[in-house]
């Protein structure tokens, strides 16, 4: 009977379907909804499962239209099945590059000298109540090995700062994906985080 109505219910969402013939599950039946890498690999993410279990062990009960107890049916519904699996899939799926909105860190800020360091921390402090996540490298070594750990990390978009960026109040960008484009300011970059996500979330949720 449970088997009937999980997949009444998919044949009313008009999605396509087989049934795992012998295959186990703790509860009861269910319904997995798997979802397809960039390799076109399966993984098991969503579930909406019957439990005839857990009702019972914990002796719940309710009173029905003729006067008397019934043990009632459960419905587990798992958006992500395992939280950490779906991470998986989003990292296996990306190659780690991840589009702007989900990257952990969108803007890595490179101080070309020392004295260049405070006035980015500054420009970060601005970014961040921007909504940006955002990361300063200022680690005791050269410009290049500094971009170059920010490409390792597939971080969207690097900010260089010299002397003249911190004369004229902007920064040297380089992306990712497009290359170096031209100098900009706080105003420029925020400009370009809206249009990027604007484009980038039907992008990516819908392909």
């Amino acid at each position: 009977m449970a088997t009937d109505v999980l997949s009444e219910a998919v044949i009313s969402c008009g999605l396509d379907y087989k049934i795992d013939e012998g295959g186990g599950a703790f509860y009861g039946p269910k319904i997995d909804l798997k979802l397809k890498d960039s390799l076109n690999r399966e993984w098991q993410c969503s579930t909406i499962q019957f439990d005839f279990n857990l009702p019972a062990r914990f002796e719940m009960s309710y009173i029905g239209s003729d006067g008397k107890k019934h043990t009632p049916q459960m419905v587990h519904r798992a958006l992500f099945g395992s939280f950490e699996r779906f991470t998986a899939l989003l990292i296996e799926h990306y190659k780690g590059d991840f589009p702007l909105w989900l990257t952990p860190i969108q803007f890595g800020i490179v101080p070309i000298k020392d004295k260049h360091v405070e006035y980015c921390r500054k420009l970060a402090v601005k970014l961040k109540r921007s909504g940006c996540r955002v990361s300063v490298n200022s680690d005791n070594a050269n410009m290049r090995k500094k971009i170059k750990a920010f490409v390792l990390e597939k971080i969207p978009y690097i900010l260089i700062v010299g002397d003249r960026e911190m004369e004229d109040d902007t920064f040297t960008v380089r992306s990712h994906k497009y290359g170096n484009l031209e100098k900009m300011n706080i105003q420029g970059i925020e400009d370009l985080l809206k249009d990027e996500i604007a484009m980038g979330i039907p992008q990516y949720i819908y392909d």
